[in-house]
């Protein structure tokens, strides 16, 4: 019989005021993130668990199941509970490399710099990436061309806590996305997707018109408990669709 986690030894029993399903897998997030229960780590039975939360089997199992649709546990009928491997950003969550989709399409790919420098971030970005405004990020802008047409605009600030030489990167051979990918493989990503009419920087690198709006994904990644990175990537929207495709 597997041993429980040790962690979990010494404190179990020390809660006696019941709570809801959110605070118990918060608990078992903590170790996880903290590396007390490292991965292949069979963790507590659900009945230990209620035990020290005094809890329901239902309000563990609700805890436990939302875990495993998250990719942090494996269950194993008979066996119990597992922590998984870390693994790759699901690709149903990547958006593609833009040097990936246009070479796919048979398109030549050229990037300009605009932007590469240290600098002490907005507030706004500094709570993107949940650091302090005093603490430095690595901040980029590059515009992305197909066949010699502006069709992105990325602008992307950087932990360099994660990436500590991104300022080294060689933008001719190399996206800042696909370098990060690289040098720390993402756990985790947020996108979120609006239509705008962007400031003049974003208008003028991309040759639009005064008025004519832009899709605009914002995606912020992680790598284990940290974040990577937030980027805004700014298209041309007469010239950008997102396409989604999926089984249920």
């Amino acid at each position: 019989m597997a041993s429980q986690p040790a962690d979990f030894a010494q404190h179990r029993g020390s809660s006696t005021k019941k709570v809801g399903y959110r605070a118990i897998k918060d608990y078992v997030k903590r170790q996880i993130m903290g590396a007390v229960w490292r991965p292949g780590t069979k963790i507590p039975s659900e009945h230990d668990l209620l035990g020290k939360f005094g809890v329901s089997r239902m309000t563990v199992n609700r805890a436990l199941n939302e875990l495993t649709q998250e990719g942090r546990l494996r269950r194993e009928q008979g066996r119990g509970t597992f922590v998984t491997e870390l693994s790759p950003i699901s690709s149903f969550l990547r958006v593609k490399d833009i040097h990936e989709e246009i070479e796919e399409r048979g398109h030549r790919h050229h990037v300009t710099r605009h932007i590469l420098e240290t600098q002490r971030p907005s507030r706004e970005i500094a709570a993107k990436l949940e650091l302090k405004p005093a603490q430095r990020v690595f901040h980029v802008v590059v515009v992305h061309h197909e066949n010699g047409v502006p069709v992105q605009v990325e602008e992307r600030w950087v932990n360099p806590a994660v990436a500590p030489d991104f300022l080294s990167i060689d933008l001719a051979a190399e996206t800042p996305g696909h370098y990060l990918t690289r040098m720390a493989p993402l756990t985790e990503a947020e996108h979120i997707i609006e239509a705008r009419i962007p400031d003049n920087f974003v208008r003028r690198l991309l040759r639009l018109q005064r008025g004519e709006p832009c899709l605009v994904v914002h995606r912020r990644t992680w790598v284990r408990e940290r974040i990577a990175a937030y980027g805004l990537l700014s298209h041309p929207g007469s010239a950008y669709r997102l396409v989604g495709r999926f089984k249920p």
